[in-house]
């Protein structure tokens, strides 16, 4: 019931069979009916209500409120050392009068963070590349990767890109059909092989297969693989120089998939991850409902690797471009009531 492919071709260059897309798309998922904006189901988890809730009255300008800040960013997962030289500044501001009251206080929080963040908000760009734009995707178990593959065919088709997708998880037979069933939704052609077949041959056959048709992205799933797993780490080195015979300029993009209710973990994963491939970008899932989602603060602050986009559910529309002030603001209350 998987198979939409309808016909075959053959490769001039390779000789092996293609895929034709089927005749007819399934329609997109639709949106839910209702569903409330980012900034309002970020302000609705436990991250937001942690620093929010500080400033839910008008609160005393002490020493007492730098260390309910500091409590509060630490326990959100932003990270020891971000919050530390956040609190020194607010300190530093407090001291030499800085601040009229709370509301000046919090206006210069808000800016603090937006400073860490903004310089690595930086949205995806196929300018200037040679087709097909590849994307090699990585991650851990678990964080959603097979799915924001889907997500981010469906939304680059919507810009008029022409998309292919290459199965390389064949760890797991489950992943396989599954990112068939999202190219079949999005009528987007998907190369696959075998369970247990090799990464590196799949990501091959699919790089020549998209450079003969022309397309313009091709997106590689790989199986999920602790950061831990010295063999498997550099079983994704090898994809990448296999792309490298095809394209030496490939991959174009080594998107990271990072779930977001991992708290500091996700620092260990990202350093294993770029160690090996050399990361390029994050997408950090499942940021809805998180008391973990400060996360982002600290890989800003450790590794300065643009985020492209963010997860905030499992429909299509739920992949967003990361918006820095979206999520500030969403953190921290626009005024203070008192």
């Amino acid at each position: 019931m998987f198979d939409f492919f309808k016909k075959k071709t053959v490769s001039p260059e390779s000789g092996k069979a293609l895929p034709q897309e089927a005749t007819a798309p399934l329609p997109a998922v639709p949106a839910a009916p209702g569903k409330l904006g980012w900034r309002e189901r970020l302000k609705s988890s436990l991250f937001a209500v942690g620093i929010g809730g500080l400033f839910a009255k008008n609160p005393k300008l002490d020493e007492n409120l730098l260390d309910e800040i500091e409590t509060a960013l630490i326990s959100a997962d932003v990270g020891v050392k971000a919050t530390t030289e956040i609190v020194q500044k607010l300190r530093h501001g407090m001291k030499v009068h800085e601040f009229a009251d709370a509301q000046a206080l919090l206006k210069t929080l808000r800016q603090d963070l937006l400073n860490i963040l903004q310089p690595i908000a930086k949205p995806l760009s196929f300018d200037g590349v040679e087709k097909p734009f590849v994307i090699l995707t990585v991650g851990v178990n678990g964080v959603g990767k097979t799915t924001t593959i889907g997500k981010l065919a469906r939304r680059f088709q919507s810009e008029g890109r022409s998309m292919m997708l290459a199965a390389g998880d064949t760890f797991r037979a489950a992943a396989v059909e599954q990112l068939k069933v999202w190219g079949e939704r999005n009528n987007v052609v998907v190369i696959a092989q075998g369970q247990d077949a090799d990464p590196a041959s799949v990501t091959f056959d699919a790089l020549q297969a998209a450079k003969a048709r022309g397309f313009d992205v091709l997106i590689a799933d790989t199986a999920g693989r602790l950061h831990t797993q010295a063999g498997l780490m550099a079983e994704l080195g090898k994809i990448r120089r296999v792309l490298g015979k095809v394209d030496v300029s490939a991959p174009h993009e080594v998107l990271m998939v990072i779930d977001g209710t991992t708290g500091q973990n996700a620092i260990n994963q990202l350093r294993a991850f770029h160690a090996a491939v050399n990361v390029t970008g994050l997408v950090v899932t499942k940021l809805d409902g998180s008391a973990k989602g400060g996360v982002l603060f600290a890989l800003a602050r450790e590794f300065n690797i643009p985020i492209r986009f963010v997860g905030l559910g499992e429909q299509l529309e739920d992949l967003r471009v990361f918006d820095p002030e979206a999520f500030v603001d969403a953190l921290l209350p626009e005024h203070i009531d008192g």
